[in-house]
């Protein structure tokens, strides 16, 4: 019996779609991995009006640190405040039980800081007209 399929191109934000698909993909995450749950992790620096000048941000399951943005304002860099966020974002991940810590970057941005923390590049999209080169970074903390 062939079933009948609708397929659209939806051009615009639709949260209720996304949330399906994120939902058909936890589920089967949990079918393969087992039932764990994403924990945010983000460790912010601010000035002293409490404006953020910088942060790391991400989240930890199945024992990886998955490091979604890192940003360091223009006039704080060079100054050793993005080695400290990335330390004690990488601590916090540790006690957590994490044993890598995984993200990516495009070539212009900071794959040579990255690279000084210890991070390795395991995987490169090339660049092409119009888009840097993109790279996959990972640390192994065992």
């Amino acid at each position: 019996m062939e079933v009948e399929v609708k397929i659209e191109v939806i051009n615009e934000k639709d949260r209720a779609v996304f949330d399906e698909l994120v939902a058909g993909v936890r589920q089967h995450k949990y079918e393969n991995m087992g039932p764990e749950e994403t924990l945010p992790l983000s460790v912010v620096a601010r000035d002293e009006d409490g404006k953020v000048i910088g942060g790391v941000s991400g989240q930890t399951i199945y024992r990886n640190f998955l490091i979604d943005v890192m940003w360091v304002d223009k006039k704080t860099r060079d100054t050793g405040l993005g080695r400290r966020l990335m330390e004690l974002a990488e601590a916090e991940a540790k006690k957590r039980g994490c044993l890598v810590a995984q993200l990516d970057t495009l070539s212009y941005q900071a794959p040579d800081f990255y690279q000084k923390l210890g991070f390795e590049i395991v995987g490169t999209v090339p660049a092409f007209p119009g888009s840097p080169a993109r790279h996959f970074m990972i640390k192994n903390y065992q």
